[in-house]
Parts: C-alpha cells; structure tokens; sequence
C-alpha cells in the first residue's frame, strides 16, 4: 500500500510532552521544514491550546495560530472539534459551536477531527455538517477505551454509522490512553475497516505501552494507509509513534509513502533543542507496564497532569493520583478516558486526595456529567457514589437544567455589539480578566529563541570588531550580564 501520514507534532505531540505550552516562537524554524515534508494533514491546534496560550503566556491564540498557518502555506491544518463544548470542559451553545468552526476556518484551518466520548452520534452529525458548511472537511472520530461495555461490535457500528453520513472522505479511529494490544487490534480494526464500506481509516494510537508500532502494523495489514506520528522528538512516552521509525517498518513491510525524509532531522534537532532551552520534555519510549491499562489516563492529559501537579508541587503525589483515577473511572461508569472525561475523572482524583476524603470535593462538571447533562451514559454512577455526588449543594441547581442556546445577536449584546468574531469567542468562553491581559499584551512573540552559541559568536564578533570596546553590559529587570576585556599579560 502507500501510507500517507498526519503530523502531531505541533498539537498531540506538544501536548502529551509539553502540556501544550508550546507557543508560535518556539515552532517557528521548523515550520519550512514540516510544510515541505508531504505529510497529508498537519494537526495543529485546538481548544486546549488556545486555552494555555492565553492564560499562561497572554498570547493571542489567534494571531498564533495564524502565524503558524502562514508558516505551513503548502499544507492541509487541522483544529480537534468537541460536539457541546470548545475552550474549557463546561457546555457552550451551538450559537458558539458554529462560529468557532467558521471563524478558524476563514483563518485557514480546513480540516476538523470530531469527538464524542459518549457516542451521541446525533449531535456529532450535526457539527460535522457545520463543518462541510464552512468549506472545511469534518474527519469525526471512534474514541477507544478498554471497558466492560465498548465492545468490537460497538465501535464497528459507530464507525459505520460516521462512514455513511454525507460528505466524510475519512474516519479516525483514536486511542488515547495507548491501551489498545495488538491482539485487540486483529479482531476490532478488521470490523472497523469492514464497517466503514470503502472510506479511509486513520490510526491515532499514543505508544504510552510500547505497542501502537504493532497495533498500526495490525491496521496496514487489513487495509488502514493513514497513520498518526510525530518528530521523534516530540514522540513516544506519552505521545504517539516517531515518523521516523514508522518510515523504517513501512518500508520493511514494502509498502511506499511519499514523504521527503531530508526534511526529517531538522524537525527533531529543532524541538530537542527547544525542549531542553525550555526545560521540556522529548519522547523517550516507554518502558512496557500494565499500568496505563488501569488507569488509561491519554497522552495529552499525562502531559498537562504532570505539569499541574508541578505548579503545585504535587508531582510526588502521582502515583498516588493515578491509583485514584482508576476508582474514581470506576465510579462514574467506565467512561472513554479522553477529554473532557479524563479531565473530569482526573480532577476529582486529585480532589479527593488532596481533601483526604473521596468526594467530599466534587466539580459542577461531575455533577452534570452524573446527571447525564454530557450526553448518555452506558452505564451509570455507581449508587453510592452517585448519592455523594447529588448531595453536593450544586447538584440541585442541575437537576432539571437544559444548555442554554443563545444566538449570536443575544451573545454580543451581552459582551459587545462592535468586537470581533475572534474576541467574541474568547471572552464567551474565557475569563474577561484573560482576554483583557491578552490585549494589553500586544501581539505574541513569533522571533525564534537566539541559540546560546549564536549570541556567544555575535558578541565575539562585536568585541572583535570594535578595538576600542572595554565593557559590554548587557541588563533587564531579572538580568544583568557584564563583560570586560581583559588586558594583555605584561612580558
């Protein structure tokens, strides 16, 4: 077969590694090099990156965004889509839903992965037609997770059932918490592939155990030619398989590809470079354990949970959240471990170790998602459980409660007749307090960092340059760096 590949090193990657810190300087030299590569579709952003970049740094995630997109002008981009909610885990209108897909892609974003957790393929549809009604390819997704209920007949049916609807060129078949063996893999890819009549299947499968090379070795042989993979510095660990050593095994296999591997090793010196002047980390394959297969906590939200856990300095107690997330999963009915429910299970495990008492603490989204409010459940919140849960004194503002659908004319009335598209959608879905330091921010910063060894040779330069120069001093509020000539030892 010929493979084709989409890149997650800018979205997936980043965000299972660097818990999505990575902002548009730090891409920015390797962009050329990923847009002359040939991958089919390069992943690049989402609501959760938008998210970090604007609380964390006050960067527009827009102009970043749009930065990025000049900079991949030959390539196909991709935005992740959820179905009810975008930035952040609580609900939105559908108002918000349409214009977040209209307005990222008249900034150049023409391909969206759609997901559900909770299968309601009803209002799935529904967006993936949005999508077609921007211009825009709807790619909607079949979410993994091992669990007494999502059986192979399970996720063939959906499957089937996305390959029918107009317009879906593919569907994307994803294992986020890397779980997935290839013994499974014989049996459930084969009845997806039957399943989806024709379509192309993509394979997204997170190498958190060591085992997604084999299980995309599994797809090749029933007929799967689009893999998931990323520079192998921003791949393996939590992240998903290197492009590089699929290259290898494809090749092996005798199948064919067409990417340009010359464009390979400047990516992966780039992001190691940067993961160590930025204090990140890269992939480093995973030793195998059968841990992830109790907790299947995705790549993404290993990477966003370890750095949470360090801003608080909690990143000793990891073990001790990662015991609790697989009760706390149990709990609350075997959910798919993807956002926004590995976020929700992680959350209350991490409260319920801190509070030293399991749900004494518990998030409105819990509450609402125990209520159903999410979407339906296949099973429900154990009894007990459920009963401390609707205890809480937020539960009975829930009971009864239905997503509120504004429109677009009621929602700027509310936050501003004149702004734009871009900040209407920021501040319907973010703190004003965000958006405000975002503003008086000024544009992000997009000149990539000086190496070390540049500077050391500039400065050389300008030492040698200027004979009569006897002292360099070089100072900023949290910095001061002096340098004197020295003079010449007497004979």
């Amino acid at each position: 077969m010929h493979i084709d590949f989409v890149d997650q090193t800018l979205r997936d990657g980043q965000q299972s590694l660097w818990g999505l810190r990575m902002r548009a300087f730090q891409a920015a030299p390797a962009l050329p090099y990923l847009d002359r590569t040939g991958f089919k579709v390069i992943d690049l952003t989402g609501a959760g990156m938008f998210q970090v970049l604007l609380r964390s740094f006050h960067d527009d995630p827009w102009a970043s965004t749009d930065f990025l997109i000049q900079g991949l002008p030959n390539s196909t981009v991709r935005a992740g889509m959820r179905t009810i909610s975008v930035i952040g885990f609580g609900f939105v209108p559908d108002s918000i839903i349409d214009l977040w897909i209209h307005t990222l892609s008249r900034h150049g974003v023409k391909s969206f992965w759609i997901y559900d957790c909770l299968f309601d393929m009803g209002i799935m549809h529904r967006v993936a037609n949005v999508c077609l009604a921007a211009s825009a390819q709807p790619v909607p997704a079949v979410m993994y997770g091992l669990t007494d209920l999502h059986t192979d007949e399970f996720f063939a049916a959906r499957a089937g059932e996305i390959a029918g609807w107009d317009g879906i060129e593919t569907v994307y078949f994803e294992d986020a918490p890397g779980v997935l063996t290839p013994e499974r893999a014989a049996t459930l890819l084969p009845a997806i592939k039957k399943a989806t009549a024709g379509k192309r299947v993509e394979l997204h499968c997170h190498n958190t155990t060591g085992l997604s090379p084999l299980v995309y070795i599994e797809g090749m042989k029933c007929g799967i030619d689009i893999l998931h993979t990323a520079s192998r510095s921003m791949a393996n660990g939590a992240s998903l398989p290197s492009t590089e050593a699929m290259l290898e095994t494809i090749g092996v296999l005798g199948h064919t590809h067409g990417l340009d591997v010359s464009m390979l090793e400047p990516v992966r010196r780039h992001f190691a470079e940067e993961a160590e002047a930025s204090g990140y980390e890269t992939g480093i394959p995973n030793e195998f354990s059968l841990l992830p297969y109790r907790h299947q906590l995705p790549g993404g939200m290993t990477g966003t949970l370890k750095s949470q856990l360090a801003q608080h300095n909690m990143e000793h107690r990891l073990p001790e959240v990662l015991d609790e997330i697989v009760l706390v999963r149990e709990d609350l009915g075997q959910p798919v471990m993807a956002t926004p429910f590995s976020q929700l299970v992680g959350i209350q495990a991490v409260l319920n170790i801190v509070a030293g008492e399991r749900y004494k603490v518990v998030p409105d989204e819990v509450i609402q998602y125990t209520l159903g409010h999410y979407g339906p459940l296949m099973r429900p919140v154990e009894p007990d459980v459920a009963d401390r849960i609707l205890s809480q004194p937020r539960a009975a503002d829930f009971k009864g409660w239905e997503r509120p659908q504004p429109t677009l004319r009621e929602l700027r009335q509310k936050l501003g007749l004149t702004i734009s598209d871009e900040e209407l959608l920021l501040r319907a879905m973010c703190p004003d307090s965000d958006v405000d330091a975002m503003l008086a921010s000024g544009p992000p910063r997009t000149e990539p960092r000086t190496k070390a060894s540049e500077l050391l040779a500039g400065i050389a330069d300008l030492v040698q340059d200027s004979r009569s120069l006897r002292q360099l001093r070089v100072t900023r509020p949290d910095l001061s760096i002096s340098l004197r000539r020295r003079e010449p030892t007497p004979v």
